[in-house]
């Protein structure tokens, strides 16, 4: 698999003189193409930072970016945007989904707003990609008729409409029950079986438990970085769920 991230020494300092933060100190990381991969930390660990880095939402002090064969750290904000656009999908914590569009829309939204050449059949796309996150039946649905679990597919959703080459999800669980957040990353465990290589953002050891490998930080340093033993497969959890809730009703 080749590498679709690089940091090569990332720095990010924030403010200067003794006011300044140091919010990631020389950095290195490799991702490659189909990994899923977790970041941990506390506040203040620079996981955030970090990720906005990979998000192209934010560039480095110093050191160097590669994403997907391009160089990041030198691009302006205008190619940065179109770069985001065409790399990269983004899954928040809140959902960010607009109150008033349906499903649908909001999924067919980043197509219509895509710089360039326009996107032939967006809301075809849109509709094929809420079919592939299970949201086919709810394509009219505003996002105060669905639940979180749905509203965070609809997220995931509109992050695939672009087709991008990596998923970043920032606590994509963190605003959900502990069954629905299982959903969820079962979801992103069966996206990136297809190939999608996803980065996300948790302070949740049992999410984490979902990933191929955590990184973890502290001081903006990576401090480790170790695949993932005793993988939970959350496909399976579900199924255990399912199978133990009739012995609990009955008791």
């Amino acid at each position: 698999m080749h590498p679709v991230i690089h940091l090569d020494h990332v720095t990010r300092v924030y403010g200067e003189g003794d006011s300044a933060v140091h919010a990631l100190r020389g950095v290195n990381l490799t991702v490659h193409a189909g990994e899923l991969v977790a970041i941990m930390g506390t506040s203040g660990s620079g996981k955030s930072t970090m990720l906005n880095i990979l998000g192209c939402l934010d560039v480095p002090t110093d050191g160097h970016y590669v994403l997907d064969n391009v160089a990041v750290e030198t691009m302006s904000k205008p190619q940065l945007a179109d770069l985001r656009n065409a790399k990269l999908g983004f899954v928040f914590q809140g959902f960010n989904l607009l109150a008033r569009t349906s499903a649908l829309e909001n999924v067919e939204l980043p197509l219509l707003y895509r710089r360039g050449t326009p996107v032939k059949n967006p809301r075809e796309r849109a509709i094929a990609a809420l079919e592939r996150v299970g949201l086919g039946k709810r394509l009219d649905h505003h996002p105060s008729m669905l639940s979180g679990g749905q509203q965070q597919r609809v997220a995931i959703a509109r992050a695939l409409v672009t087709e991008p080459t990596v998923l970043l999800a920032d606590e994509p669980t963190g605003n959900l029950d502990s069954r629905t957040s299982i959903e969820v990353m079962a979801l992103f465990q069966a996206l990136n079986d297809q190939g999608i290589t996803v980065i996300l953002v948790t302070h949740e050891p049992d999410v984490a438990q979902y990933a191929k490998r955590v990184i973890e930080m502290r001081d903006g340093q990576i401090r480790k970085d170790h695949p993932v033993t005793d993988r939970h497969i959350a496909a399976d959890d579900l199924a255990a769920l399912d199978a133990s809730t009739p012995m609990e009703e009955a008791a």
